[in-house]
């Protein structure tokens, strides 16, 4: 296959489209939009639905054995939500968070292979450049702190073996990506090491997918790019998107060579982006793997 161009899958005008998970049952995309508070669906035959959230989610994942049931890091912790037939998500609480301060939120997070939930957390002023988010693993309805020293948590990926965690920091002064040595029996990274500094490169670190290959896509945040470098951390392609804020990826699709992107829709003008917002896919000449699910 070869790469394809951006096309546009739903134009959203979402604040901050993030956390795109694929679910092959139902062939259908989820994802969340921070600010608007809504977990949103689509398919190719049904098109666009969406459901408010009594808080900003951040990131999801679904919950093995429960359909219509999602875990979420939102504002104050992680919760569970059930989607119904009306435009409401009911919210279940499960783990508190432990901020350092006010104003923080939940922020990039997935499972990993065995199906344990990870998510970071950040300052919502990231002006601030505030070193108070914090990496945590779910652990039954506790979180467990595993990093910190963190601006802006993002990037968070495990390899096809389970074996590797890979981790970003997209705030404009850290700009890292790094990985890890993963141990899937215990649920725990160690040896972390500097895997691409994304500073010389076009685009800050946002959200990322794997490949079959291992290949780690990621989002240029500002350069309207997805990058994707190989397991030992060489970019070897770019491809890009018709806005400047591409925010997350995740492969989906029959066959899961289908790369679909969310973006930010920022203030001002938006006459040189005018789909700023939306949901794009790509056709990227891979494949990527099922996304795990939370398992409780």
């Amino acid at each position: 296959m070869q790469a394809s161009r951006a096309e546009l899958v739903v134009d959203a005008r979402h604040g901050t489209g993030e956390s795109p998970v694929w679910q092959a049952g139902e062939q259908a995309l989820y994802w969340v939009d921070i600010p608007g508070r809504t977990l949103n669906r689509w398919t190719a035959a049904e098109g666009h639905r969406q459901w408010a959230t009594p808080q900003m989610p951040a990131c999801i994942a679904a919950v093995a054995g429960r359909p219509g049931q999602w875990l979420a890091g939102m504002e104050d912790g992680v919760h569970t939500l059930t989607l119904g037939t009306d435009d409401q998500a009911q919210l279940t609480a499960l783990a508190p968070g432990q901020h350092a301060r006010p104003g923080m939120r939940f922020n990039d997070g997935r499972c990993d292979r065995q199906g344990r939930f990870w998510a970071g957390t950040m300052l919502m002023d990231m002006g601030a450049a505030a070193r108070v988010g914090v990496l945590y693993r779910l652990d039954g309805a506790t979180l467990q702190p595993m990093l910190d020293d963190l601006i802006t948590p993002n990037g968070l990926a495990f390899s096809p073996d389970g074996r590797t965690m890979y981790l970003s920091d997209s705030h404009p002064e850290v700009q890292a990506i790094w990985a890890f040595d993963y141990d899937p029996d215990t649920g725990t990274p160690s040896n972390r090491r500097l895997f691409v500094d994304m500073k010389p490169l076009p685009g800050r670190p946002d959200g990322a997918a794997i490949d079959i290959d291992g290949g780690y896509w990621i989002c240029g945040n500002d350069a309207g790019l997805v990058h994707r470098f190989t397991p030992e951390g060489r970019l070897d392609r770019s491809l890009e998107v018709p806005v400047k804020k591409p925010a997350m990826c995740a492969f989906g699709g029959p066959a899961l060579d289908t790369l679909f992107v969310t973006s930010i829709r920022p203030a001002g003008d938006l006459s040189d982006q005018p789909l700023a917002g939306g949901v794009f896919a790509l056709r990227p000449g891979t494949q990527g793997l099922p996304e795990p699910a939370w398992q409780p």
